[in-house]
């Protein structure tokens, strides 16, 4: 899907995505709870949604939050709102990020590669907003290595990708490789689906 045909999905369902909430809340909680839970200082969340991330980092963190749509971030600031967070959000494309080089300390994403366009060039973009110094962290889904689920993602890949324009079957780290980010961590869990990542800038890397 285009830029503009994935803000117009999100334009049809971002009010009703808190009623899943629950269920991102069992399985995938524990992951973003442990790779955003001991942020610090200025962070970017890229792709934020409605917000879901934002329960799960620490006080105080300078956040920042954007996504491509703005339907999406309405609901992003209800949800500072709630929380009691301060915050700034924009609506931004997470492949083209309006911001200068080595503008952060912490870059997050969760769930979010797989419905971009291009996801390697967003990741090269977390990594040029990355201060050398600081971190970027992935909470990442894709095919499952356990058989008889990784058939069922590829028999409903693509009726799933033309609902929702999320590319089930994706291979997160193949991804990350080929943006040609530096791993100094990485987990597996939930039957393969889920990946997480913490890395580290290295621009100094020929592309």
């Amino acid at each position: 899907m285009s830029v503009s045909e994935i803000e117009e999905w999100y334009a049809e369902y971002a009010d009703r995505m808190h009623r899943f909430e629950w269920v991102d809340r069992l399985f995938i909680g524990r992951y973003r709870q442990a790779q955003f839970g001991d942020v610090d200082g200025r962070l970017l969340d890229v792709a934020c949604g409605i917000g879901t991330n934002f329960r799960y980092l620490p006080d105080p963190v300078e956040l920042v939050g954007i996504d491509i749509s703005p339907d999406m971030l309405v609901n992003a600031e209800k949800r500072l709102a709630k929380l009691g967070m301060d915050g700034t959000l924009r609506e931004m494309n997470a492949q083209n990020l309006e911001f200068p080089d080595n503008s952060f300390d912490t870059v997050i994403s969760a769930l979010s590669t797989c419905t971009f366009p291009d996801p390697i060039a967003a990741l090269r973009e977390m990594e040029r907003v990355c201060k050398p110094d600081g971190t970027i962290r992935l909470v990442e889904h894709g095919r499952s290595d356990v058989g008889a689920i990784a058939r069922f993602q590829e028999w409903r890949a693509d009726a799933h990708y033309a609902k929702s324009g999320c590319r089930w079957t994706q291979e997160p780290s193949e991804v990350v490789k080929a943006a040609g980010l530096s791993v100094r961590e990485t987990t597996t869990g939930l039957f393969g689906t889920i990946t997480t990542f913490e890395m580290t800038p290295d621009r100094g890397v020929e592309r």
